[in-house]
């Protein structure tokens, strides 16, 4: 029987506030066993770029990475935000290594191909990028890594890569050595049916639902690729994965409280 390995993806609102991100993190620390936590900071990114006098284009709800951009995202993600998480884990016993796709050549990924959009220094990680001896090096250890949405390309040059794409290749690379479960946590209660409905959470979702639902245009924007990860995931080995509140999490883990919404 495997060992089981916790993938945790935080993003949202959570990351954006001091207070919330410590509960979570104090959470994140309780849980026993392997796990590796993800993180994204889009907002934070966009505010440092204002004071900066760097301007943030969207397309669809993905940032247009330029150069200004890209050394933004790698100041704001893999510096600034990576290792204050690291530093409050330390302080709360648990030991983390804070690593973008650069370090121990752990992700790469290859420039998106410019199609009708040219989304500049951005990254799409192809099957088998994943340095999985090294996670499970660290893993066995019991060292937690604690990984930035910023890959590279093998030639020296750095890339901004979806945080929810990362958690998700991370998740199918592991699935080999581990019983693994991935966990998406945000500020919401899972996938909802209602936008402005946090108790409208829908415990399961399968694929065909997910598919009725983004028709009638009840999935928005920033779901759709953390959606997409999620059933892609569980078709390649993943047992398990869990859309949820960030404070819902150490109940799920616990089997306590099902609260959040299962992709199945």
């Amino acid at each position: 029987m495997k060992e089981k390995l916790y993938i945790i993806k935080i993003g949202g609102n959570v990351i954006d506030s001091p207070k919330a991100l410590d509960r979570f993190l104090s959470d994140f620390s309780a849980i026993k066993g392997k796990k590796i936590l993800v993180h994204g900071g889009g907002k934070i990114a966009t505010e440092l770029g204002k004071k900066l006098g760097i301007e943030t284009k969207m397309v669809e709800g993905r940032r247009i990475t330029d150069a200004a951009t890209i050394d933004l995202v790698t100041m704001t993600y893999a510096g600034l935000i990576n290792k204050k998480m690291v530093a409050a884990l330390q302080s709360k016993n648990c030991n983390a290594i804070g690593f973008s796709g650069a370090d121990g050549n752990l992700i790469r990924a290859v420039k998106r191909p410019v199609k009708t959009i040219d989304y500049g220094f951005v990254g799409d990680i192809e099957d088998g990028s994943i340095n999985s001896t090294l996670v499970v090096s660290l893993l066995g250890q019991e060292v937690m890594p604690v990984v930035c949405p910023i890959t590279h390309d093998g030639n020296g040059n750095l890339l901004n890569t979806n945080a929810d794409t990362i958690a998700a290749v991370l998740a199918v690379a592991m699935a080999s050595s581990y019983e693994t479960r991935l966990f998406y946590c945000f500020e919401k209660n899972g996938v909802l049916r209602d936008v402005n409905d946090d108790s409208s959470f829908i415990p399961e979702l399968s694929q065909n639902h997910y598919e009725e639902m983004k028709g009638k245009k009840q999935i928005y924007e920033g779901m759709i690729p953390k959606l997409d990860n999620a059933f892609l995931t569980v078709s390649k080995g993943v047992h398990s994965v869990y859309i949820c509140n960030a404070f819902h999490l150490s109940s799920i883990v616990n089997n306590a409280q099902p609260i959040g919404t299962r992709i199945s």
